[in-house]
């Protein structure tokens, strides 16, 4: 067996005299012999640009979680402003994730549109497993969005369960004053006969009214405090039952959400296997074609040796 012989310095010996008779210059032709070696990475999509940037978008949210994760829980670290901006920024970076994966899913549907040929079938098939990739693409993306809204759902559920675990003990002491009111309106309806002797024993202790006109008034400024206080405690009890409303509802949806995912990998699914139904159609297609012209040509010659052998037949006889 003989020895097979290293020919890369000829091919460059060869490529350099080639570069020299076209003009290059040194600098050129150094750059083209790298070019052998180091090729040059290749140009990304526009969709594949977006799909990293939303990603980022994505991931920049779930540090932003893991970070102000102890801020938002913990009733000791922040206020509650400080955690309702915390709140405020995940809405944002959640609505500004989704948004950019649905222009990312209108794109594709652009795409798939515009890719449809003659009686809307697709023509290639390069392309119809390009666009099945970027829904893929679309779908990893929406589960991972959902993933971390998910997270700070569950957030949000310990916050609002502290909240409402704040307010228990209120609503006894709110109890507690209610029993007191009562007990101060039952005095209060005395018989008519002991307020008159009451009356008569007053107007013997003169040197005691003052003090006791000043406890009324004391007593009637803190039943006015009091009722304001049960007055702000039921509106913040509302608040906080609204709230914990928004989040099942918010809980709710994210379930839907992620449904919607699975339906659309089902469609998705669905689709592919309607893609390769259409292509072996049209293979039937193609094949009855052949068939029929095959056939035609068979016809046609049949006829014409069929004519020109009556013809002969007729000369001969």
């Amino acid at each position: 067996m003989s020895k097979v012989r290293d020919r890369t310095e000829d091919f460059k010996d060869v490529a350099r005299r080639s570069a020299l008779s076209l003009g290059y210059d040194e600098s050129k032709t150094a750059a083209l012999l790298a070019s052998f070696i180091m090729h040059k990475p290749r140009q990304r999509s526009g969709f594949t640009r977006a799909a990293l940037k939303t990603l980022e978008s994505i991931g920049t949210l779930e540090q932003f979680l893991m970070k102000h994760k102890k801020d938002y829980v913990d009733l000791h670290r922040t206020t509650e402003q400080e955690r309702d901006s915390i709140e405020h920024e995940v809405t944002i970076f959640v609505k500004s994730c989704k948004e950019q994966i649905d222009v990312l899913r209108n794109s594709i549907n652009e795409e798939d549109a515009n890719s449809k040929g003659w009686l809307g079938l697709k023509g290639d098939n390069l392309n119809a497993d390009t666009i099945a990739h970027k829904h893929g693409v679309v779908l990893i993306l929406s589960e991972k969005l959902h993933s971390v809204t998910s997270q700070f759902d569950q957030l949000r559920a310990i916050r609002f369960q502290d909240a409402i675990n704040r307010v228990t003990p209120r609503r006894k002491r709110k109890s507690t004053t209610k029993s007191n009111a009562a007990e101060a309106s039952a005095s209060s309806s005395l018989d008519p006969d002991m307020k008159r002797d009451s009356e008569v024993r007053d107007s013997d202790v003169s040197q005691a009214a003052p003090i006791r006109v000043q406890e009324q008034l004391l007593d009637d400024e803190t039943r006015a405090l009091q009722v304001e206080l049960n007055c702000l405690l039921d509106s913040v009890q509302e608040t906080e039952t609204k709230m914990v409303e928004m989040s099942a509802l918010n809980h709710l949806m994210s379930t839907h959400v992620l449904q919607q995912a699975q339906q659309i990998e089902l469609l998705y699914e669905q689709a592919v296997e309607a893609t390769q139904n259409v292509e072996l159609g049209n293979k039937e297609l193609s094949q009855a074609i052949q068939r029929n012209s095959s056939s035609r040509t068979f016809l046609l010659l049949f006829l014409f040796v069929l004519t020109f052998s009556i013809l002969f037949l007729d000369w001969y006889s």
